[in-house]
C-alpha cells in the first residue's frame, strides 16, 4: 500500500492523536490551530484512508497481573508456504503472543510473550511453542526493565 500523502497539519494530528487519542475533537482542534470542522474533516480523512488504523487504551500489564515479558527468538525447521502459513496460524491463536515480527538473519520470527509469571512462561513455552510442528530452535530473553516504550511513531518533520 502506499504512503499517503500528509502535510504539516495531518502531521501534528497525528502527533497529538499519538499521544492523546482521547481528546475531543475541540481540544484536538485548538492544539493544532484549526476549526473543529476542518479538524473533524481531516481526521476523517485519515481513518479513511487507513493512517489512522484505530484507537485504542494502553493497558499496564503489571497492573494486570502479566508482570514478566520476554521476547523469543524463533528459527523454523523448514521455509516453504505451509509450514510458514502453519507458523502464522497458530501465533495468531496464542494470547501470550503480543507482537510478532518475520526477520532476516539467523532467526525467523521475533515473539513479544505477555505472562504472568516464570511459571506460565515455562507452559507457554514448553506446551505450546515447542509443540509447534517446524519449530527448531527458540532463543528467549526477560526484560529485566522497560527503558521506552512509547507506541507511537516517529513522524516526520515538514
Amino acid at each position: 500500500m502506499p504512503a499517503v500523502d500528509l502535510d504539516r497539519t495531518d502531521l501534528l494530528l497525528l502527533a497529538q492523536l499519538q499521544r492523546g487519542g482521547r481528546l475531543t475533537n475541540a481540544e484536538l482542534a485548538e492544539r493544532v490551530h484549526l476549526s473543529a470542522s476542518a479538524c473533524l474533516r481531516r481526521v476523517q480523512r485519515l481513518e479513511r484512508e487507513g493512517v489512522i488504523a484505530g484507537y485504542s487504551a494502553q493497558v499496564d500489564p503489571e497492573r494486570i497481573g502479566l508482570g514478566l515479558q520476554a521476547f523469543v527468538r524463533v528459527q523454523l525447521a523448514h521455509h516453504d508456504a505451509d509450514a510458514i502459513a502453519a507458523f502464522t496460524a497458530f501465533v495468531n491463536q496464542w494470547d501470550e503472543v503480543i507482537a510478532c515480527h518475520a526477520l532476516t538473519g539467523d532467526m525467523d520470527y521475533l515473539l513479544q510473550i505477555a505472562v504472568s509469571d516464570l511459571e506460565h512462561f515455562s507452559r507457554f513455552l514448553l506446551d505450546r511453542l515447542l509443540n509447534q510442528a517446524g519449530v527448531a530452535d527458540v532463543n528467549s530473553s526477560f526484560v529485566l526493565r522497560t527503558v521506552k516504550a512509547f507506541r507511537g511513531l516517529p513522524l516526520p518533520a515538514r
